[in-house]
């Protein structure tokens, strides 16, 4: 079989979501409402299918969006997230994967994005298009009798204050407060106006009903916004007319360790609440120390989270600080040919260009990517052979230089 792969047209926009409902296993049929909202936060440019030679029919999808990714240091770099990537199962195995990135990493690349962002949900599939998981996320079901926590609580110590308040106060309140959070949190992305619509329920999907939330915003003393954690609770009753209910967090974000530290008592402490779901959280994430006993949280979850494929690497090593100083040449190998090159990347300055130096470490692209944000270390993935050690003590430099004090994490699905 052939086919076809280029943006899509508008007209196509129907086929293009009814496709990508199959690919997903969620209901196929779309609304009109659907078409029109999927039209005005999309650019059809970056709308890619690929429509089979015989029928004409839409039989992949593929979709990316400029972004902002928060790297060590603060700086926001400017990459091309993708996402509703499928392949119907009729026409798997025929490359059509293939070519759809490699049209979306050569137009990315033309555009002058540093790097690629994706969620992976499988992880054999992007390896071989040079991205690596560069963040990872925990989950954990907090036993809420079990915490030592006083479930009388009736506020913060701090003089801050907890107020339950509606989607349009989310609304009001939430991108300001998540910019705050995303210039200090390597892994962290942008929030749009359709992420907040969705998040709050003023727009929605008709294959993704919106989801009733209880909102709790955080207070300092002086009436700053400082945290805001977003949740859902379920009605579980045993027969005897106990309360077992699970409060599921949808999003929790705060600036400050006050207002974490506040908002998690918060929820241990509404009444009938006997177990609380985190929800996806760094893997050093607070919220088990911040527990009197912190094996109340038992793990639910510890999986990979954000891939990133490198596309300039100079830009991309340049726009990130490093904990120690130090020089390393990079040779990296990229199959695709948009990254691959030598680079001399001086630790202590920030300084990254081509160099025709000796290399002190090969490692193909897709390491790099691992590497970039500080959540894998060199020294591990060169013993997984992953990353070749050509100068003595070159491994243990780049863990000195590249890791992170804390560890990055992308709070958002896209």
């Amino acid at each position: 079989m052939s086919a076809d792969v280029r943006p899509i047209a508008e007209p196509e926009l129907a086929e293009w979501l009814r496709t990508l409902n199959t690919g997903f296993l969620t209901p196929a049929g779309v609304t009109e409402a659907d078409v029109a909202l999927r039209a005005k936060y999309s650019d059809l440019a970056r709308v890619l299918g690929a429509f089979d030679a015989g029928s004409g029919r839409c039989v992949a999808t593929f979709r990316s969006f400029a972004q902002r990714l928060t790297v060590p240091g603060g700086a926001a770099v400017a990459a091309s997230a993708v996402s509703n990537v499928t392949v119907l199962p009729t026409h798997r195995r025929q490359g059509l994967l293939t070519r759809l990135m490699a049209t979306e990493l050569a137009a990315a690349r033309a555009r002058g994005d540093v790097l690629s962002t994706l969620i992976s949900a499988e992880w054999p599939i992007y390896g071989r298009y040079g991205y690596g998981p560069a963040t990872s996320i925990s989950e954990w079901e907090i036993d809420v009798p079990r915490t030592g926590l006083d479930r009388r609580w009736s506020g913060p110590a701090d003089g801050g204050r907890i107020e339950l308040v509606d989607a349009a106060g989310v609304r009001e309140v939430g991108p300001d407060l998540h910019e705050r959070l995303r210039a200090v949190t390597p892994g962290a992305v942008d929030r749009d106006e359709r992420w907040w619509n969705l998040a709050t329920g003023l727009e929605e999907m008709s294959y993704r009903p919106y989801q009733e939330k209880f909102h709790a915003v955080y207070r300092t003393a002086a009436g700053e916004v400082a945290g805001l954690a977003a949740y859902t609770a379920d009605d579980h009753w045993t027969d005897a007319k106990v309360p077992l209910n699970t409060v599921q967090v949808k999003d929790l974000i705060a600036v400050t360790p006050e207002a974490e530290r506040a908002l998690w008592h918060f929820l241990c402490s509404i009444d009938w609440v006997m177990k609380v779901r985190t929800g996806g959280r760094a893997p050093d994430d607070l919220v088990t120390q911040l527990l009197p006993d912190p094996r109340s949280a038992r793990p639910l979850t510890a999986a990979d989270f954000l891939w990133v494929r490198l596309l300039d690497v100079e830009r991309a090593l340049g726009a990130r600080t490093y904990a120690v100083a130090g020089m390393l040449v990079l040779e990296v190998t990229d199959a695709a040919g948009l990254a691959d090159g030598r680079y001399r990347l001086d630790a202590g300055t920030g300084a990254c260009e081509r160099t025709d130096d000796p290399a002190d470490l090969r490692l193909d692209v897709s390491a790099l990517g691992s590497l970039y944000l500080g959540d894998e270390s060199a020294v591990r993935l060169g013993a997984l052979g992953r990353v070749a050690e050509l100068r003595p003590g070159a491994l243990a430099l780049a863990d000195a230089v590249f890791r992170t004090a804390r560890r990055p994490w992308c709070p958002d699905v896209f």
